[in-house]
């Protein structure tokens, strides 16, 4: 059979929109992401994949793949709220996606006395649910309190603190115009805004955006697709279509 030339320009031309499409659908509106850390347990376990809303504070250069330099600043900017769970790109290398909790403002002091934690010298109100959980850090599994934490804001949302030797003191962190302050809710097991060298205050243009709920969730060993009878060991069916809060 003779294939006319027509036919290659046709799916060239088809797969070229369709990737427009994708592209503008990913940058515009919708991305999905992986997680690949503990640090937002239990929030956020490993192997949880979610939807993350582009649209939700506007849009600057890092809400198109590669962050090519079309946009000086922020456009159609809406600030985050207090307890919102963001994706941003790491200021030490305006690259790496990391997804954490907002918990400071700009403005805003923070800090850790006696392993409370304090936003403007005022304890963040915690209540224990738990003695007797254990989640992950790294491949490690922890012991740990599980607190229901209400922000100023009267946002509430989950954390973790480890059993024994967790993080105690802090400076006082004072949050620049324009920055945000990010903690993971794995407060023992994350890489956030306390560590100023790798993360520190993450200025407005590097969101993202907001994290809105999970689409699928799965253990390591959902390696092998067609092991269909393992399904059920490796989905984790109570995770799907998750609510982040």
């Amino acid at each position: 059979m003779k294939l006319n030339k027509n036919f290659f320009y046709e799916n060239i031309k088809t797969f070229f929109y369709a990737l427009i499409i994708a592209v503008f659908i990913r940058s515009l509106f919708v991305q999905p992401f992986y997680i690949p850390s503990s640090s937002m347990e239990p929030t956020l376990v490993v192997g949880d994949r979610l939807f993350v809303t582009k649209y939700s504070y506007g849009y600057s250069k890092h809400s198109f793949p590669f962050s090519p330099p079309i946009l000086d600043g922020r456009i159609f900017y809406k600030k985050p709220n207090r307890g919102d769970v963001v994706v941003f790109k790491t200021p030490a290398d305006n690259r790496t996606d990391y997804i954490k909790r907002l918990i400071g403002m700009p403005g805003d002091q923070i800090q850790f006395i006696n392993g409370d934690l304090y936003l403007n010298n005022s304890k963040v109100f915690k209540s224990k649910i738990s003695s007797n959980d254990q989640i992950f850090c790294g491949n490690s599994a922890i012991d740990v309190f599980t607190y229901d934490e209400k922000l100023s804001n009267e946002k509430i949302h989950k954390s973790v603190y480890l059993k024994n030797n967790s993080f105690q003191n802090s400076d006082i962190f004072t949050i620049p115009d324009n920055y945000y302050f990010f903690l993971g809710d794995n407060r023992d097991c994350s890489k956030d805004s306390r560590f100023l060298a790798s993360v520190g205050y993450v200025h407005q243009d590097n969101l993202v955006g907001k994290a809105q709920f999970i689409f699928f969730s799965s253990d390591k060993n959902f390696g092998r697709f067609f092991s269909f009878w393992k399904w059920n060991k490796s989905l984790r069916f109570n995770r799907f279509f998750k609510k982040i809060i």
